[in-house]
Parts: structure tokens; sequence; C-alpha cells
């Protein structure tokens, strides 16, 4: 595995000195999830940064998963300079040398930020949770108010809408199933703990419609296709503002995690970069990007400072977090693989 890592370490700083001048000449682009949470992105980050430092922007978008990064630094596509990654995409990142080590002194010191938005090669971009999020018009009165009325098609007719990856859905199946959340890894861990997980997904699985993109969520509300979906708060919220929706949260039983900020090993504008992660996580930037989507706030400083108001639907409030679960990003770089082949091919049946 160590040799692996360090030839696939020395394939992407060779993928970096071959960067042609034409990349060097292009835009410092941006990589983010798309929909309300990147045109938050854009409002509280990037157009000031622009505005105020004359570096021209290129925006992308993307899903997710490490093999798309490796196979951009490996292969020599330089088109790409900050992305925003998942927990376990950051350390495998990180330990393959796709990533840059970033200068926590310039980003203001790592005591600066939440402990658990500190990592070599990242900075904590915001502090999120996967929610149950339901159509208010559809559902009158009490709705879901755990993991298994989600499963309660009986009690709550309709369509689901769910990750399409086993990430979270086995762990909800579990809670589901009745496992309380701090003994949600311990039993994922044993062989008998995952068929337990799989077997709870069948009773779900012909109610379910599977997304890839976190922005299909509210169209999928929208459009009636279901009446419940897996969602991150602060898509729903937006929509309610911009589009007069009736979307509704439970925060019961919520997996909360980091996303990072990650500058690409093969960059060709590596200080341009650095730049723009010093302007996005400083705390009058990131109290911004609060007043934009709700969301959990990296920054200590811009935590203790926003308005009270702004952490109502976010993790940075202690009143959602009672009985959540941190996604073990561990469990899922040990796992994640063998994982996701038997989901593949139990979604596929």
């Amino acid at each position: 595995m160590k040799v692996a890592l360090r030839i696939c370490g020395a394939l992407a700083m060779l993928a970096a000195a071959a960067c042609n001048s034409s990349s060097e000449l292009r835009p410092l682009t941006v990589v983010g999830w798309g929909g309300s949470s990147q045109d938050a992105h854009r409002q509280a980050y990037w157009n000031g940064f622009t505005k105020s430092t004359g570096i021209a922007l290129r925006e992308d978008s993307w899903r997710g998963g490490v093999g798309v990064i490796r196979t951009k630094v490996v292969g020599g596509d330089a088109s790409w300079d900050i992305v925003q990654v998942e927990t376990e995409d950051l350390i495998l990142g990180c330990e393959e040398g796709l990533f840059q080590r970033l200068d926590w002194a310039a980003l203001g010191g790592r005591k600066a930020f939440l402990p658990s938005a500190v990592h070599d090669c990242g900075v904590g971009a915001m502090l999120w949770s996967y929610v149950i999020g339901y159509d208010g018009d559809r559902i009158k009165g009490p709705g879901p108010q755990s993991w298994a009325d989600f499963w309660d098609v009986k009690r709550f007719p309709g369509k689901r809408g769910m990750r399409k990856t086993p990430k979270y859905s086995l762990e909800f199946a579990l809670m589901a199933d009745g496992v309380p959340a701090d003994q949600v890894y311990p039993t994922l861990r044993t062989p008998a703990g995952v068929d337990r997980a799989f077997r709870k997904l069948d009773q779900i699985k012909p109610h379910v419609i599977w997304w890839s993109s976190i922005s299909q969520v509210p169209d999928l509300l929208g459009s009636r296709e279901v009446v419940m979906s897996v969602t991150s708060p602060g898509r729903l919220i937006v929509a309610n503002r911009t589009e007069g929706r009736n979307f509704k949260l439970d925060w019961h039983g919520n997996i909360y995690a980091v996303d990072y900020w990650v500058i690409l090993a093969n960059s060709p504008r590596r200080a341009e970069a650095a730049q723009l992660l010093r302007y996005m996580t400083r705390p009058e930037n990131q109290m911004r990007l609060a007043s934009y989507i709700p969301t959990g706030l990296t920054n200590v400083e811009a935590n203790r400072l926003a308005d009270p108001a702004l952490k109502k639907d976010t993790p940075s409030d202690p009143a959602n977090m009672t009985d959540a679960l941190e996604l073990d990003a561990n469990f899922w770089v040990e796992y994640g693989d063998q994982l996701t082949q038997r989901f593949n091919a139990w979604v596929a049946r």
C-alpha cells in the first residue's frame, strides 16, 4: 500500500511539472457541488474575491469520488485548482499525494478552526448534515420524526429519495432498525451488521427513487416524485425562500460531517488558490455564507459572532444534534470499496 501511494504521489508531481503554459493562462478554477450551495458560495465569496483582487474565477461542479481527482491529477489534466471534497476523499487524496499540503499559518492557524475542520491537506468549508426532508403540503400534521418513520410507508405513503451510495444509506437503515446512533459503526464493522443493514434496505427498496446529486432533491420533492428524502437542510430552506415551497425538516438521527476545500497537486495557480482559501475561511466571509444558505461554520470566530437566527437550521445549533451521528470517514476509507461493490450489485437486482 505504501509503495502504491509513493508511486501515485510521484506521478502527481510529474503531472504537476507537466502543466503547460495554456493551463497557466486559464482562470483560477473552483469546483463545488452545484445548485443552491454553489450559488451561495458565489454570492458570499467568489464575486467579492474577484472584485477585490482582480483574479478571474471559473466554476465547475462535480458529484464526488476520489477516483475523479486521481484521474485528473495523475493523467495530467490541470483544469481544476480548488475542489470541495467529502471527508473520505480528503483522507485518500492526501495519502496519495493528490492534494497540496496547506500553509496553516497563512490561514490563521489551526486553532482558528473547529478541530474537525483541520487537516494537513484540507480546511473545512462547511459543517453539514443529512436529515429527513419532506413536503409539508402532502404530509399534514406531525411528520416523520425518525428513520423508522422514513421506512414506514403505510403511515407516510409515497416514494422516498435516497442518495445512491452505501454511505449514509447503511447507517440510516440500521437506525431505522433500532440501532442507537453510537452503535451504528460498531455494528457495521461486523458481517452480521452489514447483512442486517441490507435486509432493512430490502424493505424500502421498492419505494426509493435514487439520486446522485444533492441538487436534485428540491426538484424531486417539488415535482412530487417523492414525498420525503434524505437531504441537506440548506437546499430545502433556500427553496422555501425563493420558490415559496413548504418543505420541512426533521433532525432526529442526522448524520453530520465536514466538507473541505483542497488545492490539487497539479494546480498551475497555487498562489492564487491559496489566496482564495484565505478569503473563503476568514470569519467575516464565512458569516456571510450563512446568510445565503443555512450551514454550519468551521471558523471558531465566525461561529462565535454569527447571528443565532442563522444557526437555527444548521449543525451549529446544539438543539439539532442531540442524537446525531458523526460520519466515520475512516470506516468508509477502510470498507468503502467492498461495500460500494455490494451496494451497486444490490441496487441492480
